[in-house]
């Protein structure tokens, strides 16, 4: 019997993997893709790159040529108004960088060390079913063959991502009523990037209602996407591709982005419906990055949220491993932490979809050292300190008042 299996193999999964088997447990993973595979979620945030030095990756990151990332920009759609933050100006930010990745390589490297650090990876399962009982828990899952097999562990990690495999069976799944999106994207050559350190920054392209991200994920390809209401693109009676480029038509920041971009692979579309589990433990059961929680990917937060969790839900069975007494009060206690990181970000995401944030945002002051605490918080930063949670508050009251009287100029997306 092992002592965790853990359902996926992405960032979370593998991130879970190799933190138990460095702790000298014997951790099963199974991940029903073969490595390497497409996947999108390509921008890191600062506070991934403590994990990833734990993890001893970042001398493979660095060799595959990955951009550094020092920035994010933020533009209307029409030109208007812009604004660029460099997390090496927050004063309440500590890790000031990160890399823009491409996924197929970022996960493949990430899977093939925690099989380093001595996890078992099957690859080409398929988890059927969980059984929890007293003292363990039951997997039924299938492998490359067909084969059903019974495997057990004394815990089981769901990092499945939005496959949300346990949630499902045990009819968990929240979906957020305001946030049912489709994101429309593909990997393009031609595009110009700024110069120095600008050049590996996310742009952010806003317009009323959806948004567009440029990531820059190897030396010659940038990722490019619209997210916007699914209800609005099946209005369109148009294929995924001719939506988004009508789409990228009505903007000059676009426009002027794209008029030498040519598509390389696929053009491709996912659904992109926020949504949470009610419940993120078991007696014998974690869930993890996208399988506790999904949300708009906006803020970049999927994979740090996906690494952060497995981090601590690793730390977490190992402590329970340890001392079996106490188990319960462990479990409860990291699906308080981990709720408390997608409400965090579930609240900019809300936020962000509305006017008054925007204009706050691209209007920054001073004043209390907010836009500090405002790129603390987009870097990464959830150790709760006092310092950035006041000011984000304070923030978020301020954008509810900008709603009813103008604290700075309006904008206009038109």
């Amino acid at each position: 019997m092992h002592d965790a299996i853990i359902i996926g193999g992405g960032p979370g999964g593998s991130t879970v993997a190799a933190y138990l088997a460095k702790h000298g447990r014997s951790a099963l993973l199974l991940e029903r893709e073969r490595f390497p595979r497409f996947h999108i979620g390509e921008s890191l945030l600062p506070y991934n790159w403590p994990i990833l030095e734990e993890l001893g990756v970042i001398p493979a990151l660095e060799a595959a040529g990955f951009p550094r990332k020092f920035g994010a920009q933020f533009h209307l759609a029409n030109g208007r108004k812009s604004l660029r933050i460099d997390f090496r100006e927050g004063r309440f930010t500590k890790q000031s960088m990160a890399f823009q990745v491409e996924r197929s390589i970022f996960d493949h490297i990430l899977l093939k060390n925690a099989a380093a650090q001595g996890a078992e990876v099957r690859e080409g399962w398929r988890f059927r079913q969980f059984t929890e009982l007293p003292d363990r828990v039951r997997v039924e899952a299938e492998d490359p063959e067909g084969l059903s097999h019974s495997l057990e562990a004394r815990f089981l990690l769901d990092a499945s991502g939005r496959a949300n495999v346990t949630g499902n069976q045990e009819g968990l799944r929240v979906i957020h009523p305001g946030l049912k999106k489709i994101a429309l994207f593909g990997h393009f050559t031609g595009v110009p990037r700024d110069e120095g350190d600008r050049s590996g920054d996310i742009l952010i392209v806003r317009l009323a209602d959806k948004w567009f991200w440029l990531i820059p994920v190897s030396a010659t390809k940038v990722s490019i996407g619209c997210v916007l209401d699914g209800a609005e693109f099946s209005a369109a009676k148009a294929g995924p591709e001719a939506v988004f480029r009508r789409i990228v038509a009505t903007s000059p920041v676009l426009r002027e982005r794209m008029k030498a971009a040519q598509l390389v692979g696929e053009f491709r579309t996912t659904s992109d419906f926020s949504y949470y589990n009610r419940r993120l433990t078991g007696r014998r059961l974690l869930r993890v990055g996208d399988a506790a929680g999904f949300m708009d990917p906006i803020f970049s937060a999927g994979v740090f949220l996906a690494m952060f969790s497995g981090r601590d839900a690793a730390k977490t069975v190992d402590a329970c491993l340890r001392r079996p007494f106490g188990t319960a009060w462990r479990l409860a206690n990291y699906e308080r932490r981990t709720f408390r990181g997608l409400r965090f970000y579930w609240e900019l995401v809300e936020n962000y979809y509305t006017k008054p944030f925007m204009e706050l945002f691209l209007e920054p002051r001073e004043k209390w050292s907010l836009p500090a605490a405002v790129i603390a918080a987009l870097a990464g930063d959830l150790t709760g300190r006092w310092a950035i949670r006041w000011r984000m508050r304070l923030f978020f009251w301020l954008v509810r008042i900008q709603a009813v009287r103008p604290l700075v100029p309006r904008i206009r997306f038109d």
